[in-house]
């Protein structure tokens, strides 16, 4: 089975108790930083920060920039002056943390057994910390990245949503360029790991003593951490087939693709951007200024149509000859994902205020004939994940030591 494995990292494969861990990393931390800050300010400026990231839905800053716009101006430490003492805290007090924690010891033959079957592994973690924070954790798991081969582990340098948030499970989807095949998401919260994976239309493992399901929430099955990969080898691979034809899921995909764009474009060279893998194949300032055009110029329209229109006729675009016709290999393309950006939040903006019926609306398109509103942001979810997957093809091609590392993968 050719199974993508989302792994929750926290009393999934290592067990710290949050309660416990919190209150204690945040009383270290602050102890630390008392020559610099006094302890309340501190602690005050890092859960405002924290509340932020929680909170951040913008496709285009990262979890560490908006903790930064909060952080900063809360406390008063200058930037230079905090990620010195951080990097300090983090190398020779963070440690000390690991007496809260003690390992899953299911955790590392799970992997490993994962592993053998080659299945993609995924660390799922809410990526509020730094790296070096979360690969110490992964190490108190006795699975420290340098030995297991994961293929991301996110963190708030990179990832733009926490896992409140759909848009979370779709970013890492994403930043692995849209694997196909099953998925599985497996966790032990029931809010973050598992009803939100399930918004996304992934199948989810629930961690839980004995597999009993309580409350709400239901999950495609439950368990202890050893009984995951025997049901996995019981399971039909159809079981695990991600629904991506939702409307939660296609507003996660949809809020998601900017993201992947910033973290998978930023800091390329300009000379990069319309660098072509081949003769007649797409740059990366074709297929970005594709994505603004079709975003602005359709997607945004349709939407305006349908909404004041009963019904309404929709006519056929050749969208791709406008790469040639608009010269789009000789613009700028990190202009173009900027309005990609903006075209897309004001759709987001849009679709999220609609009431639940509105995505039953009807129109008539000239190619796909009576559709709905439902189907044509299905389909605009499809050209997304399309597009992510040829923007990480062409980086392979152009810049293959980049591309076969996804964001935040351990090798960065």
């Amino acid at each position: 089975m050719n199974l993508t494995l989302l792994l929750d990292l926290d009393d999934t494969l290592l067990v710290n108790n949050i309660d416990d861990f919190l209150p204690a990393y945040l009383q270290a931390f602050a102890r630390f930083m008392e020559h610099a800050i006094p302890s309340n300010r501190f602690i005050q400026a890092l859960l405002a920060g924290t509340e932020r990231m929680v909170k951040n839905r913008l496709p285009d800053c990262t979890l560490r920039e908006v903790f930064e716009e909060t952080f900063y101006p809360t406390s008063g430490l200058q930037p230079a002056e905090f990620e010195r003492l951080a990097e300090h805290f983090y190398a020779e007090v963070f440690p000390s943390l690991r007496g809260l924690t003690r390992s899953n010891p299911a955790a590392r033959q799970v992997v490993e057994q994962a592993l053998e079957r080659g299945y993609d592994l995924v660390i799922a973690t809410d990526p509020l910390f730094p790296r070096s924070a979360i690969e110490q954790r992964l190490a108190w798991a006795n699975l420290p990245v340098e030995k297991y081969a994961f293929k991301l582990v996110p963190s708030y340098n990179t990832v733009h949503f926490s896992k409140s948030e759909p848009a979370y499970y779709a970013e890492l989807l994403a930043s692995l360029g849209w694997p196909d095949g099953p998925i599985l998401m497996v966790g032990d919260n029931p809010e973050r790991d598992i009803a939100t994976a399930a918004k996304m239309g992934l199948a989810t493992y629930w961690i839980i003593p004995n597999g009993r399901q309580t409350g709400s929430i239901v999950s495609t099955a439950a368990g202890e951490l050893g009984d995951l990969i025997p049901w996995i080898d019981r399971v039909q691979q159809q079981d695990l087939q991600p629904d991506f034809a939702t409307p939660d899921a296609m507003l996660a995909i949809l809020r998601a693709t900017p993201a992947a764009l910033d973290s998978l474009c930023r800091g390329l060279a300009l000379s990069t951007w319309n660098q072509h893998p081949e003769k007649d194949e797409w740059c990366l300032n074709e297929i970005v200024c594709h994505l603004r055009d079709v975003e602005a110029q359709v997607n945004l329209p349709r939407l305006q149509q349908l909404l004041e229109q009963v019904n309404p006729f929709m006519p056929g675009m050749d969208t791709d000859a406008w790469a040639v016709e608009r010269n789009y290999h000789e613009q700028d393309g990190p202009a173009a994902l900027r309005r990609f950006t903006a075209s897309r939040l004001e759709m987001l903006d849009r679709l999220e205020s609609l009431p639940p019926e509105a995505w039953s609306r009807l129109a008539r398109h000239a190619i796909f004939g009576p559709t709905t509103l439902e189907e044509l942001v299905g389909i605009t979810a499809s050209h997304d994940r399309l597009h992510l997957k040829q923007v990480m093809q062409t980086l392979a091609a152009i810049l293959p030591e980049k591309a076969l590392q996804a964001p935040d993968s351990p090798v960065n």
